[in-house]
């Protein structure tokens, strides 16, 4: 699928020859046109086995940033396209998601504790509310294509923070939505579809906008926001839940979601700059032809093959994330504000991760840099490893202080290495398609996610892991080492760079090619070259 947005299409310049008594004035013209201008862009041609694509190369004089567009350009272009709107907007959004931990801190405890949860059943329950977030796509292809008032985004963010308030609203307003399990159920049902929709909504206008004014890399910026989230979120949850009942903890983030939900109905979408798209009476016609995008867009190789590495990624190491939350708790007695911290740290640790892609792995060939993260995943799990067998004791490190430095790292590497997909496969979004490819993205994510909870309920299952027997822990710790290490052997699934923008276009620039970008002409076909030359010289002869 072509791609207008990471294309230049420009039809053949046709040129007229000027009267004699304006020659001299046109060739001051061309003159200050050729100084004026900065750069050379020229465009190729590369084709894959599925689909067609157009890339450019824009080199720019003085400081540069990646794909040729300066800092100073990009920093002009977000100020006057809307920019700081997108930022309150986006920004509270994808801060408030990783707040969404805060609430979900509290609801563990009150499940464990409260309720009384054996492990097996608290992962389950964790993982099972998260179903609404497959359907990922869906949200997406409405977004693409129905309008809501005036906007497709920013409504469904509104309609999605709506929902969150609902759930979390009742779960602290009303007991028996906290204390039954299926109203719990259904309350972390609704808000998890909530979030969902608001989710893909996000990364649909934080993608189209990329796009639309060639500003790249916006989705480190948003991971950045959400690790802030996560650091306030984790603090303000540990402290809460020493001194408050769960309830409270629910009511505080259902007053964060009331501000969101205020932001969002003040936005207005129009003033981003976006593009209109054409309407149609069907929307059942505009739903199937938008699917028909998608599944075509996600066909193409470039697509594909690393969504595939990073869903099997996912889904192949089965998840004890309940059993060693239970450990801790049950048999450590670690304080929820010790938990908390060590999220704090975690996302920490997740901002500055993000800031260092940003400024210096981000132009790093892809296959490497993911080997290099899924390995050192696969040897953090072997940290829980080290707290369960109480190593951590016998070299003077309390299990407080272990738990503070070391739990969460897994976590956090866990959620560092999807941020190289997330970019890759936005930038290759199609025009009309950013929701329905970054939320087929998620949803496949989460799905993997699922798949690996569910697998994880098995294993403890299989070894006795209970909430009075944990002497099996540590071998489904080391099963879960051993089985991240084996995505390091179908690496090959990924690109070294980005296919779009990459050594492709360097290697089709010829001799010729460049020797007109240092003219400053712009090369669209090879057939332009000796008509431009026969001008040159008959403006020479004249």
């Amino acid at each position: 699928m072509i791609n207008p947005l990471l294309s230049i299409q420009n039809s053949p310049a046709k040129f007229l020859k000027p009267p004699f008594s304006s020659i001299n004035r046109k060739q001051q013209q061309q003159q200050q046109e050729r100084h004026s201008r900065n750069n050379t862009l020229s465009m190729v041609e590369t084709k894959s086995r599925r689909a067609t694509t157009f890339a450019c190369l824009s080199i720019t004089r003085g400081r540069r940033r990646n794909k040729g567009v300066s800092e100073s350009e990009e920093t002009v272009r977000y100020e006057q396209m809307g920019g700081e709107g997108l930022s309150v907007l986006c920004g509270l959004g994808y801060w408030v998601q990783g707040s969404r931990c805060f609430p979900w801190l509290a609801l563990n405890f009150h499940m464990v504790h409260s309720l009384g949860f054996q492990p097996s059943t608290l992962q389950l329950v964790q993982y099972s509310c998260s179903l609404p977030m497959v359907a990922k796509p869906l949200y997406g292809v409405l977004s693409d294509v129905l309008y809501i008032g005036s906007g497709r985004r920013v409504p469904y963010i509104a309609i999605g923070v709506s929902l969150q308030v609902l759930a979390w609203g009742s779960m602290a307003m009303f007991q028996g939505a906290r204390e039954v399990l299926p109203s719990l159920m259904a309350c972390a049902l609704l808000s998890n579809l909530g979030a969902s929709v608001t989710e893909v909504a996000k990364d649909a206008l934080v993608a189209e906008y990329g796009l639309r004014y060639r500003i790249n890399g916006l989705q480190s910026y948003a991971l950045m926001a959400s690790a802030a989230g996560g650091i306030l979120g984790n603090l303000l949850g540990g402290y809460l839940l020493l001194r408050t009942p769960p309830k409270i903890s629910f009511l505080v983030f259902t007053a964060v979601l009331s501000l969101q939900l205020a932001v969002s109905l003040s936005s207005k979408e129009e003033s981003f700059g976006l593009p209109r798209l054409a309407e149609t009476s069907s929307v059942v016609r505009s739903v199937k032809k938008q699917l028909s995008n998608l599944r075509e867009a996600i066909q193409t190789d470039e697509i594909s093959q690393p969504l595939i590495w990073a869903v099997a990624s996912i889904s192949m190491v089965p998840l004890l994330s309940g059993s060693v939350f239970c450990y801790q708790t049950q048999v450590l007695n670690l304080d929820p504000s010790v938990i908390g911290m060590s999220k704090v740290i975690g996302q920490l640790m997740l901002l500055c991760l993000t800031v260092v892609y940003d400024r210096y792995l981000k132009t790093l060939p892809m296959r490497p840099l993911i080997h290099i993260v899924q390995l050192l995943y696969a040897l953090s799990i072997l940290l829980d490893y080290i707290l369960v067998k109480q190593i951590n004791l016998g070299v003077g490190i309390s299990n407080e202080v272990f738990v503070l430095c070391f739990s969460s790292l897994a976590e956090i590497l866990a959620q560092f290495k999807i941020l190289p997909f997330a970019v890759l496969l936005s930038n290759m979004c199609p025009q009309g398609c950013e929701g329905s490819v970054t939320s087929f993205l998620a949803s496949a994510l989460c799905l993997s996610q699922i798949v690996s909870a569910f697998l994880g309920v098995g294993l403890a299952n299989l070894i006795g892991v209970t909430s009075s027997n944990y002497s099996n822990l540590p071998s489904g710790i080391l099963i879960q080492s051993l089985a991240a290490l084996v995505p390091l052997c179908f690496m090959h699934f990924l690109p070294m760079s980005e296919p779009v923008i990459g050594k492709e276009v360097k290697r089709s620039i010829s001799k010729r090619g460049r020797r007109n970008r240092r003219i400053g002409r712009v090369v669209i076909h090879q057939d332009d070259i000796p008509y431009r030359r026969r001008r040159e010289s008959e403006e020479a002869q004249t």
